[in-house]
């Protein structure tokens, strides 16, 4: 594949970037290195290679939810700077229509 400067605007578009003209030079310059090192990758014979899903054979060890410290409503408001007896009180976020 080859890179031109249309390309690198086009992606900085596509990213929404701001991409100066000395950026652009060392973009492409980059951007060919990488595709070079990729299709050195690709002569490479993986035929007899096992794609690898996973880097070791460890399994979750996933442990049961269990309740723990409840908190009743009025501890849990003790701190709060803004509450009624049962919530907090925020600001106003969304404005409604």
């Amino acid at each position: 594949m080859k890179l031109d400067y249309q390309t690198i605007e086009r992606m900085a578009h596509l990213a929404r970037l701001e991409v100066s003209e000395v950026e652009k030079v060392s973009l492409l310059k980059d951007m060919e290195n990488i595709l070079s090192f990729m299709e050195k990758l690709n002569e490479l014979d993986t035929s007899g290679v096992e794609p690898l899903i996973y880097l070791n054979d460890e399994v979750n060890v996933l442990r049961d939810d269990v309740e723990k410290n409840d908190i009743c409503p009025a501890e849990a408001l003790k701190n709060a700077p803004l509450h009624d007896d049962v919530y907090f009180k925020v600001a106003k976020v969304i404005e409604r229509n």
